[in-house]
């Protein structure tokens, strides 16, 4: 071995286990890992546990098809009825692209925190303030609807009878469990990367035996219903039917969100350059084709279908269950899919706290010492993970004197959801407009612009339809337009504060290097490659 060789090896070695903040040893990593994390402004910290198929799994448990059916599968069907579920082929086929895109921009930049970082190399700081501020609004709302829309199977799996499967809570039991859930979520998320990955691939199991199993199950054994209720547009729609299936979108549109949060956590997964693109998009993938195993097989089964069409059953699955497996198979199923809703609320608050952290770390925001803080023992952002449960638990104790706020709240974080992906993806393309050609290991190519327009068309139209006015027109102003009014008061509050207070005046974070980073990556390709005869990439 050369002198050369053997001073590479001892860099690789030392770029392998770098120094924290505050002169402690920061934990393991590949070399080329590190290297490449340094090559971008920033030290390992995080423990690298999280394989390809964890990454995976933690997406596909925070998009959770099983919760997202079984959440809003009586306001699909009681609003449009069966077409509703074409929802799930339309949104899916959209984040698909946007899916696509991310994936590119993750592959250049595998950086803890996600849309804040690939927004502030792609643009500037002060953009990716306000991004991070919309994307943290909306994933903290959806700590707090995925822990509500669990109280209804809660209290059926604990008090549901042969009778009365479909048990609803009251006001008093949903802030109960809804605490429960969130406090439990948090407490194992304490305890690392690695029971995160556990837990993530435990929900992913349970979500596939309660989706596929389940499923297939309804759909050979326990058909009640013809296949045609999916082309009938039955029921009174005053608004017309066009208003209604319009209406019905929130089936799709809540759904699909959740595969951004495998690039939440890139400094903890190994290899994140190629494994992330491809965790995303087998999550928008899986997860749409398990969803419409789901619904459908849930409405073929629906012993009484006209019920869910009225909106008379508004908590349909636990019946359809009682009905096609009996009390104990009901019971494991609602075991399973609870499983699936603590997995779901976890993966959340991890994603919610990673950016946080990484928002903290480029001291954008006062106190961002505080937030920024590792545990030393589990190499978890406790303080940042503490934080994003301070508002669900606001929202929980408001829910509680409003019961029927949930959907409204529900359609407003999907709106602030949809608008934080499209400045990304605006991001990006603005970017390419300048010449920036995606540098990471996974790229589509000449494909790339195209992708990202038809990318960008898509988010503002589903934008257009979450902002849409709900309910029919004698419903009050205020509750038609709920999503967009909240919206534009969280995005108002958000604007005064990025002009007033300038949060990240004083951080010296890379940011709209988009083009020299792409530069210095493929120069850095070129070198390794020529060095180690293509092996390395």
């Amino acid at each position: 071995m050369s002198a050369t060789d053997n001073e590479a090896q001892a860099a690789s070695s030392r770029a392998a286990r770098v120094r924290a903040p505050g002169g402690t040893a920061g934990p393991a990593s590949s070399a080329e890992d590190a290297e490449l994390l340094a090559a971008l402004g920033y030290q390992q910290q995080f423990d690298r546990k999280v394989s390809l198929w964890a990454n995976f799994a933690l997406g596909f448990v925070y998009l959770s098809p099983l919760v997202g059916v079984v959440a809003l599968f009586a306001l699909g069907l009681s609003t449009a009825g069966g077409p509703s579920v074409f929802w799930i082929a339309i949104v899916g086929a959209g984040q698909f692209l946007v899916a696509l895109v991310f994936g590119e921009v993750v592959s250049q930049f595998p950086l803890a925190g996600g849309l804040y970082q690939w927004v502030r190399r792609l643009w500037n700081g002060r953009y990716a303030w306000f991004t991070a501020w919309t994307y943290i609004s909306c994933i903290t709302i959806g700590i707090t609807s995925t822990a509500l829309y669990s109280s209804d199977f809660v209290a059926s799996l604990f008090a549901g009878t042969a009778d009365h499967p479909g048990i609803s809570s009251t006001p008093a039991q949903r802030l109960s469990i809804a605490i429960g859930m969130a406090v439990l979520c948090l407490i194992c998320n304490c305890f690392g990367t690695r029971t995160l990955a556990l837990i993530s691939k435990v929900g992913l199991a349970a979500e596939l035996i309660g989706i596929v199993l389940v499923g297939l199950y309804l759909l050979i054994f326990e058909r009640h219903n013809s296949v045609s209720i999916f082309f009938e547009t039955s029921g009174s729609h005053p608004d017309g039917y066009l208003m209604a299936f319009i209406g019905a979108s929130l089936v799709g549109l809540f759904l699909f969100y959740g595969f951004e949060a495998c690039g939440e956590i890139a400094e903890e997964v190994p290899n994140p350059s190629r494994s992330i693109p491809r965790a995303m998009q087998l999550t928008v993938a899986v997860g749409g084709a398990a969803a419409l195993l789901a619904f459908v097989g849930y409405a073929l089964a629906a012993p009484d279908l006209a019920s869910i069409l009225s909106g008379e059953d508004a908590n349909p699955i636990p019946a359809i269950l009682q009905n096609s497996l009996g009390t104990a198979g009901t019971k494991l199923v609602l075991l399973v899919i609870l499983t699936s809703f603590i997995a779901g609320v976890m993966s959340q608050q991890a994603a919610a706290s990673r950016i946080t952290f990484s928002f903290a770390r480029d001291n954008m925001f006062p106190g961002a010492r505080f937030f920024s803080k590792i545990s030393s023992r589990h190499r978890v952002p406790i303080n940042a993970l503490l934080a994003v449960n301070v508002l669900p638990l606001l929202i929980f104790v408001f829910v509680y004197f409003s019961p029927d706020s949930l959907n409204k709240i529900a359609a407003f974080q999907m709106l602030a959801g949809y608008t934080a992906f499209m400045m990304v993806v605006l991001a990006a393309l603005r970017m390419r407009l300048k010449g920036w050609r995606p540098a990471g290991a996974w790229t589509l190519g000449r494909w790339g612009f195209v992708v990202n327009v038809a990318a960008l068309a898509y988010g503002v139209f589903g934008m257009v339809l979450l902002a849409w006015p709900t309910g029919d027109s004698g419903t009050a102003f205020v509750d038609r337009w709920i999503a967009l009014i909240g919206f534009l008061v969280v995005s108002a509050v958000g604007l005064v504060y990025l002009l007033t207070a300038k949060p990240g005046r004083d951080s010296t974070a890379p940011e709209g290097d988009a083009l020299e980073v792409a530069d210095r990556l493929r120069a850095r390709a070129a070198t390794l490659a020529s060095t180690t005869g293509g092996d390395r990439t």
